[in-house]
């Protein structure tokens, strides 16, 4: 006899799954920053080329991010547990491939193993799964998964600048290929179990005609439009200091141990903060907290361009992390509080597509920049100027539920 779907979520067991889910994904993504870590070394290779690295981080955002849609609906039919299973193996392969580079095998790897098959089986279908063990505090969940990204930024950078500085890179990345493997597979199989299925709300069901027809008065998909390019223009920035600061404090001549701990510490924060703004999106809902994490973005990105003391780096690494660090999440909070529950088993996979591209375009561009400029602060003015393009969009969102709730009164 099953149990009601309304005893299962937000139970003990649901943040049991929570958990899991971050242990999961703060294995995963250790690697794309396992390039991160390695740019300098792997660029050493190719010339000195930032952009090739780089590149190799960037689609592995990429096949993450496209791959998450159809993994998403695979997931759907087969279950989390056979997708994460089967992207975790496919991971380990890609970075087996990927010590072959550091060319095409490089870019094998990690775009298509580690990316389109690997992260994509893994991260969007996990986003979904926890959404549908979560009502009154999906906000606090939804937060606490994705800190799995930066657990991962806030664990791994230092363990793998020591496992290069003694081994290499391509030892290395062996070494977390099984790694991950034997973490992530046993996870899956013993604890990711069916979610409930949840009853949409009788004011949806009751509303759910006019909601289809206009969600903030506008047509459904030019919101969601909306929501998607800003999603896209807080990763740009958001992903700049994320996959250079250890290749930038070297630049500065910080040692690539002390950069390596900058990220831990830029990462950590992040990771600590997302909790706190899981709490405020429950609060204020997920518009107004993406657009206070879209200032302190912007304020903190900006320090970098004339910070150039190790200190001072610290400090503005750990202010970085605590603005960036709610507004994935709220963003997809938004989508789920402005769309129909049923419709977000393909929304959030999309929001998370723009994410992914985001995060890819911002790590590659910055490479591509500091390649033709010899220095990191026209990336960090370009992130800047595109963390102001999406601080406009979420005001006009904001502006736009404010008119709608003003009206209903």
């Amino acid at each position: 006899m099953h149990q009601p779907a309304a005893r299962l979520v937000d139970s003990k067991s649901s943040w049991v799954l929570a958990t899991v889910a971050v242990l999961i994904l703060g294995t995963a993504f250790g690697a794309p920053w396992m390039a991160a870590v390695a740019l300098k070394d792997i660029a050493a290779e190719v010339g000195g080329t930032r952009s090739v690295p780089a590149l190799a981080n960037s689609l592995a955002w990429f096949g993450a991010a496209f791959g998450g849609i159809g993994m998403g609906w695979i997931a759907q039919r087969v279950g989390v547990r056979w997708t994460v299973t089967f992207g975790s193996l496919m991971m380990a392969v890609g970075l087996a491939i990927a010590t072959a580079g550091p060319n095409w095998s490089l870019y094998l790897g990690y775009g298509v193993f580690v990316g389109l098959i690997g992260l994509s089986g893994i991260n969007a279908p996990l986003y979904v799964y926890i959404s549908n063990w979560f009502e009154r505090r999906r906000g606090s969940a939804l937060a606490l998964i994705s800190s799995g990204t930066y657990l991962a930024g806030a664990l791994w950078p230092p363990i793998f600048e020591r496992a290069i500085a003694y081994a290499g890179w391509r030892q290395a990345m062996l070494w977390f290929a099984i790694l991950e493997a034997g973490v992530i597979v046993p996870l899956a199989l013993v604890f990711l179990r069916r979610a409930p299925q949840q009853p949409p709300p009788m004011s949806v069901m009751h509303h759910a005609g006019r909601e289809q027809a206009s969600v903030l008065g506008w047509p459904p998909n030019l919101v969601f439009a909306a929501l998607s390019a800003a999603i896209f223009m807080c990763c740009v920035p958001m992903s700049m200091p994320q996959s250079h600061l250890v290749a930038f404090c070297s630049d500065l001549g910080i040692s690539k141990a002390h950069g390596a701990a900058m990220l831990s510490v830029l990462l950590g924060t992040a990771f600590l903060c997302r909790q706190m703004w899981g709490l405020i999106a429950d609060r204020i809902g997920g518009l107004h907290t993406v657009l206070l994490g879209s200032v302190i973005q912007a304020v903190t990105m900006s320090a970098f361009l004339f910070t150039q003391d190790e200190v001072g780096l610290f400090t503005v690494s750990a202010a970085f992390g605590l603005g960036f660090s709610g507004m994935i999440p709220a963003t997809v909070l938004a989508g789920r509080q402005l769309f129909p529950p049923a419709q977000a088993a393909w929304r959030i996979p999309v929001l998370l597509l723009f994410s992914g591209c985001g995060m890819a375009t911002g790590g590659w561009l910055a490479g591509i920049l500091y390649d033709h400029f010899g220095y990191y602060g026209p990336a960090f003015a370009t992130g800047i100027v595109i963390n102001l393009l999406n601080l406009a969009i979420i005001l006009m969102l904001v502006g736009r539920q404010h008119l709608i709730a003003a009206r209903a009164y």
